[in-house]
């Protein structure tokens, strides 16, 4: 596919409602196609591009630009299957802030402000891309998962910040063992898929 466009899923605008960046308005850019595939996942519809046109970068520009925020967040599906230098340059070309969330099973395209590192089972983040990360977030599902988070949060950068967060179908099972594994361990931070809390896209 030409770098110019690529297969976006949906954009929408609204807040940011996980990790670090939470609470922050944000135009959202949602690419289609997925090599990792979890149970999980809540936006499965993203993972066939069979069904997705593909949609000329500088239109999604032109899009942004008649909103008041100065933030991108690039999700998927799996963003870094496609080359991202485009988009990125022609996002700070206009001054708008990019954040990134990742898998990091593919190779890192792009210039990116913030990267959040989503680490899954399924298939692993490359090793070139863990010390990339800004941020760590391992989504919890069962006492396993915190072996995986450990795991991972030994690669990264010092500096990276370490998020746990409860899997939404099963939040209410997990959410007492998160917060007493954080509370014995301060080095991580809970994050909360705070949107659907507030029912906002």
């Amino acid at each position: 596919m030409n770098n110019e466009f690529l297969p976006v899923l949906e954009e929408f605008y609204s807040l940011q409602g996980e990790g670090y960046n939470t609470g922050k308005a944000a135009y959202f850019i949602r690419i289609g196609g997925c090599d990792v595939g979890c149970d999980f996942c809540d936006s499965k519809q993203s993972w066939n591009i069979s069904h997705i046109e593909p949609t000329k970068i500088d239109d999604i520009i032109r899009r942004i630009e008649t909103l008041p925020t100065k933030n991108a967040v690039v999700t998927g599906g799996e963003p870094l299957l496609y080359n991202l230098d485009y988009l990125t340059k022609r996002l700070h070309e206009k001054g708008i802030t990019v954040f990134l969330e990742t898998s990091g099973t593919s190779k890192f395209s792009g210039q990116w402000d913030w990267i959040c590192l989503s680490a899954k089972k399924n298939i692993k983040p490359l090793d070139e891309n863990i010390k990339l990360a800004d941020e760590l977030k391992i989504i919890i599902c069962d006492e396993d998962d915190f072996a995986f988070a450990e795991y991972y949060a030994k690669k990264v950068r010092m500096d990276c910040l370490l998020y746990l967060q409860p899997e939404w179908s099963v939040k209410d099972k997990v959410m007492n063992n998160i917060v007493e594994y954080i509370k014995q361990n301060p080095q991580w931070c809970i994050s909360l898929q705070s949107h659907k809390y507030m029912n906002i896209p």
